[in-house]
């Protein structure tokens, strides 16, 4: 039995379409130009965020959902370099209670929760976890904001 010439064809196509959706090493998202109501999976693993930086524009309202993967307790604070120091601050000079906010959510092993956020102005944003150790050890997303 003779093979189609068109088999070897599209099983070429598939491989390169499965490569090309391996995406690259820097893990991060572009936020198309003017989408107002993208959403953006992240996973919270012990201890990282994937992806661990996106790009949006100014006026791009993105809805997050965190799931967390791990066997800890993540948080997800949204603010630049600035507020993410005074959360940090605050976290710690309340023993790491969860004082609320709306751009500041606690994520539970195996749950899942959501933010929605505007990035009003042009520039750098971060999403941390302010958990003991957790921001320090790396769990931030870097949010570029054009």
């Amino acid at each position: 039995m003779s093979v189609p010439r068109s088999l070897p064809i599209a099983a070429g196509i598939v491989g390169l379409l499965l490569l090309a959706s391996c995406g690259s090493d820097d893990d991060s998202i572009a936020v198309p130009n003017g989408d107002s109501g993208t959403v953006i999976e992240v996973e919270m693993r012990d201890i990282a965020f994937s992806p661990t930086s996106i790009d949006v524009e100014a006026g791009d309202t993105v809805r997050f959902v965190f799931t967390n993967t791990g066997k800890l307790t993540h948080e997800a604070y949204i603010g630049d370099a600035a507020a993410q120091q005074d959360h940090a601050d605050e976290m710690a000079s309340m023993g790491g209670m969860d004082h609320g906010g709306d751009d500041v959510l606690t994520v539970e092993p195996g749950n899942t929760g959501e933010l929605t956020h505007t990035f009003d102005d042009a520039g750098t944003v971060q999403i941390g976890c302010h958990e003991p150790s957790h921001f320090e050890a790396g769990m931030v997303m870097d949010v570029a904001v054009s």
